[in-house]
């Protein structure tokens, strides 16, 4: 019988820098570290650290799963970079786990999902149970009120998850199993964005790129 696939999960949304190893159904490493800043910095080692514990090295590794957001801009692409050049350098896949999806995992759906966001918003989400066969799913997502979404939730009767709920690196390996195991590894992960970034562009023109 082949091993199980060993797949490393990660996620700098928010934070902190959260990762998981799965071994088919097994938790083997988790690790997880508040941070407001140096994500950047503290991620690989990070990673090498549990890997070493779990005595795995990269080369072990079948897949990589990565929280894409909605979250933190500077930390969904930290960790979406990390993924996408991890894939590339081991010729293995990098799936990428909204913060929806992996803070509804183990719940019965349908759930309201609600994300942290800025000033008294949210990035909200209904989940939902899958059909056919395919993965769970949900209306589109949206960038609203905190208010307004909790009347929605209110409205229609389901439960609330979030806003402040921990996104944990064990639920984005989860997701990213089944998805490796369905064969459904359709493109590179990148990041979720529902509003517009908060820093704005330069006034001055950028200077002329010579050829």
């Amino acid at each position: 019988m082949p091993p199980e696939p060993l797949i490393l999960g990660f996620d700098t949304s928010a934070a902190h820098c959260a990762a998981a190893l799965r071994s088919g159904s097994d938790i083997i490493a988790r690790a997880h570290e508040p941070m407001q800043r140096g994500q950047a910095e503290r991620l690989v080692p990070l990673l090498e650290e549990m890997l070493n514990h779990a005595g795995a090295g990269w080369r072990d590794l079948h897949a990589v799963g990565v929280g894409i957001g909605p979250g933190n801009f500077t930390g969904v692409r930290i960790a979406v970079s990390a993924a996408r050049g991890m894939a590339l350098a081991l010729g293995i896949p990098a799936i990428g786990v909204s913060s929806f999806e992996a803070l509804a995992e183990g719940h019965v759906l349908p759930v309201m999902v609600l994300v942290g966001a800025p000033r008294g918003h949210v990035h909200a989400q209904i989940r939902t149970a899958p059909l056919a066969g395919k993965p769970s799913s949900g209306d589109s997502p949206r960038y609203m009120p905190l208010a307004d979404a909790l009347a929605q939730a209110g409205a229609t009767g389901l439960p609330v998850i979030g806003p402040d709920a921990l996104i944990r690196a064990e639920a984005i390996t989860a997701a990213a199993a089944r998805r490796l195991a369905a064969g459904r590894v359709i493109e590179r992960p990148k990041p979720l964005y529902l509003r517009a970034a908060d820093a704005a562009p330069p006034r001055e023109r950028p200077p002329p790129i010579l050829p």
